[in-house]
């Protein structure tokens, strides 16, 4: 309840700069207001400290990704790799059917690498660069970014959370991808038509500024193939499965040496530092890229916006959110919090509508009150087991609908580590994309239809009764 009051007041006494801190003071009250809780329970504060460490080791490794992502985007604007998506992808896709082609870029890249984070990191940067050119709403590129890098994430073998759902059900990876397809490939196909409708309706607001913007692009960057190289390098390292975080440090740091060779004069321009030796320039612009993003100062707000961005230093307020959502959500978790909401609301599922309905409750629920898509997944998964396999329902029905519900809708909500995430990498609030995430939003319905209709809800094998002989 009071984390509900917080958010709340946060939201209507700063609403969309509630992200820019209000709400990270929110999440760190509502965390020691848990841990005050499990400490008249009779838990010894030694206990909860501890859990707040743990909660802190669970999300390391997102920390690491976050602050890579960071230094990428810097890179890669430096070494011009995203002015030539730009360049390139201005001239390629056109106003009426953009949003149907990001969402779809984003979904092939997503399946082929496993990561919406990594798709929107990069990819979806891009995107959003191309729509900022072209006149375009970015709210709904911004959702046509997510809708393609979650369907693309969850329908993935290589996705940690695709693995994740799998495993903690107790199915085989590619029966939760089959049965995982019935609802994301409706959920995508219903999302292509919304982004069509919208895009056929979609009128050009670019006009002479712009033209000569894209001609400013051409002028301040080298625009060629060559700078995309650092983007197919991340792809093949994603493909081989290395560490996301160790994959974009490296196609950073790769991106920051095509810099180097490539856009000397860009380097130059960032570094500001006439007379100063050559090495010694480049090395420092690529450490402050890295450390604080790149910025371009052409003269010409639309280049410069769409450019002077990224740094680790431009993730930490995602960090901040981050750990205040998982501390209080671990806090929750550990001293059965959660067990005294969920467990009075799954005796009265008698029904399987009702007790679909549950758990997709539940898995949304979690992605607000804990703040961290792990939790939403992982707390459904384990709660619901016992009782789908006591009804006669197979794993792969909880896996899917765990993720339907606990995956995608992350990104919807502000606080979480996905939603705050999403919104620092492509720099649209998530109050802004979440009516045109479409298929975020579309999966945990379907999800939900079916276990009340019953339509691809797999049942386990009876046993056989006793034969006539037998008897």
């Amino acid at each position: 309840m009071v984390l509900i009051g917080l958010i709340g007041g946060a939201v209507t006494l700063f609403g969309l700069a509630a992200i820019d801190g209000p709400v990270q003071v929110a999440l760190i009250l509502s965390a020691i207001v848990a841990a005050i809780v499990a400490l008249k329970n009779g838990n010894p504060w030694s206990e909860i400290s501890a859990a707040g460490g743990r909660a802190v080791a669970s999300v390391t490794s997102a920390i690491f990704i976050l602050l890579a992502v960071g230094a990428l985007i810097g890179t890669w604007n430096m070494a011009g790799t995203i002015p030539t998506l730009v360049y390139y992808g201005i001239q390629i896709l056109q106003p009426g059917w953009f949003y149907v082609a990001s969402a779809l870029i984003c979904a092939i890249v997503s399946v082929a690498i496993g990561s919406s984070w990594t798709t929107a990191g990069t990819i979806g940067v891009g995107l959003v660069g191309i729509a900022t050119v072209l006149g375009v709403s970015l709210a709904v590129t911004a959702g046509a970014v997510i809708s393609g890098a979650y369907f693309g994430d969850k329908t993935s073998p290589l996705s940690e959370t695709t693995v994740l759902s799998a495993q903690l059900v107790g199915t085989d990876i590619y029966t939760h991808i089959r049965a995982q397809l019935w609802t994301s490939g409706p959920a995508f196909l219903i999302a292509l038509v919304v982004f069509a409708i919208i895009g056929s309706q979609t009128e050009v607001t670019a006009g002479v500024e712009t033209v000569t913007d894209l001609t400013q692009l051409d002028q301040l960057f080298w625009i060629t193939p060559l700078t995309l190289f650092p983007m197919f390098l991340l792809g093949f390292l994603s493909y081989r499965k290395v560490p996301a975080s160790l994959a974009i440090m490296v196609a950073a740091l790769v991106g920051g040496l095509t810099a180097v060779v490539l856009q000397p004069d860009a380097v130059m321009r960032f570094v500001n530092e006439p007379g100063a030796a050559a090495p010694l320039l480049f090395l420092k612009g690529i450490w402050l890229a890295m450390a604080n993003g790149f910025s371009e100062n052409s003269g010409i707000a639309d280049v410069d916006r769409l450019i002077s961005r990224g740094g680790m230093d431009s993730m930490l307020y995602t960090l901040w959110i981050i750990i205040g959502a998982v501390t209080f959500g671990t806090t929750m978790e550990e001293f059965g919090m959660l067990t005294k909401l969920i467990n009075p609301v799954l005796l009265r599922a008698r029904t399987q509508g009702k007790l679909f309905a549950t758990a997709v409750a539940t898995a949304i629920g979690l992605n607000i009150f804990a703040g961290d898509q792990y939790i939403a997944l992982v707390l459904p998964a384990r709660m619901f087991r016992i009782e789908f396999q006591k009804r006669g329902l197979q794993p792969q029905n909880l896996s899917r609908l765990a993720a339907d519900a606990g995956t995608v809708t992350s990104a919807l909500i502000p606080w979480n580590s996905c939603g705050a995430f999403m919104a620092v990498t492509l720099g649209v609030s998530t109050f802004l994309y979440f009516p045109f995430a479409i298929f975020n939003i579309a999966s945990p319905i379907l999800s939900l239809l079916y276990g009340i209709t019953g339509f691809k809800i797999d049942k386990l094998p009876t046993a056989p009764g006793p034969t006539a002989e037998a008897l």
